[in-house]
C-alpha cells in the first residue's frame, strides 16, 4: 500500500536531482552545481566518512572522491583513478574531470551498474583496463560499496592470486555494502562462479558469464528466500 508513495518519492528526488547541477562554465552555474555534489550527489555525507582502503599494494578503493580528496591523493602519489560510474554530465564528473586535469592524473571512466549487471563484453572490458593500469591507482564508484566492492574483488582474483573467500570480503558491511538488497547481485556474481574456481575468473567471465541468467537466476532465489 505505501509503496506507490515511496515510488512517487523517489521520482520526484530523481526528478529534482537532474533539473541542475550539469554546468560548472559560469561562477552562479558552479555554485549551484557545489550544491548539487554534496546535497543530491551525496558529497555531504562522504566528507563526514569515507571508505577509502588501500586492498592491495598501491590498489586503493573509496566513494566518490571530492576534488579535496582528489589533492591528497595525488599527494599520496596516486596518478591514475578508474571511476565506475562513468562518463556523466553532472556535478560528480565534472568536478572530478576538471581536477584530475588540473593535477596531471589519468582519469579512466568505465561505467558499470550497482542494481543490474551489464553484459560480457563491458567485464571483458574492464580486464583489459585492469591489464594497463599502473600503480598506485584508486576505483571508486559513488558510495564505495558495491561496484568498487565487485571490482575490487575481480581485482583481489585476476591479478594478486586472492582466494575467493578473501575476494568475497570486498564485498561486506564494512564497505556499508548490502546483499540482502538488490545490490546482492554483485554477490551473486562471485557465488555463481564458485563452483568453477580455481578456473581463473577472467576465463570464467570469457566462458560462462551470462548477464540474463544470472540475473534470473538472482531474482529466483530472492523469490525463494521471501516464501
Amino acid at each position: 500500500m505505501l509503496r506507490p508513495f515511496f515510488q512517487r518519492i523517489h521520482e520526484i528526488e530523481r526528478d529534482f536531482s537532474r533539473s541542475f547541477g550539469t554546468d560548472i562554465s559560469t561562477p552562479k552555474r558552479r555554485r549551484g552545481a557545489w550544491w548539487h555534489f554534496y546535497l543530491s550527489d551525496h558529497g555531504l555525507l562522504r566528507g563526514l566518512w569515507t571508505n577509502q582502503e588501500e586492498i592491495a599494494p598501491g590498489v586503493w578503493r573509496s566513494n566518490q572522491p571530492s576534488p579535496k580528496r582528489l589533492k591528497r591523493l595525488h599527494d599520496m602519489g596516486i596518478r591514475t583513478i578508474l571511476n565506475l560510474r562513468g562518463w556523466d554530465y553532472f556535478s560528480h564528473y565534472l568536478f572530478e574531470k576538471e581536477t584530475c586535469e588540473t593535477l596531471g592524473m589519468e582519469l579512466v571512466d568505465h561505467k558499470i551498474y550497482a542494481r543490474h549487471l551489464v553484459a560480457r563484453d563491458q567485464f571483458m572490458a574492464l580486464f583489459e583496463i585492469f591489464d594497463r593500469l599502473e600503480k598506485p591507482f584508486l576505483l571508486h564508484c559513488k558510495s564505495g560499496a558495491d561496484r568498487a566492492g565487485l571490482a575490487s574483488a575481480l581485482w583481489l582474483l585476476d591479478k594478486e592470486g586472492a582466494t575467493l573467500e578473501q575476494a568475497k570480503k570486498m564485498l561486506s558491511l564494512r564497505y556499508v555494502h548490502l546483499k540482502w538488497t538488490k545490490t546482492g547481485l554483485m554477490d551473486h556474481v562471485l557465488e555463481e562462479y564458485e563452483p568453477f574456481a580455481p578456473m581463473p575468473i577472467r576465463e570464467w567471465f570469457a566462458k560462462h558469464y551470462d548477464h540474463l541468467e544470472l540475473t534470473a537466476s538472482f531474482e529466483a532465489k530472492k523469490r525463494g528466500a521471501a516464501s
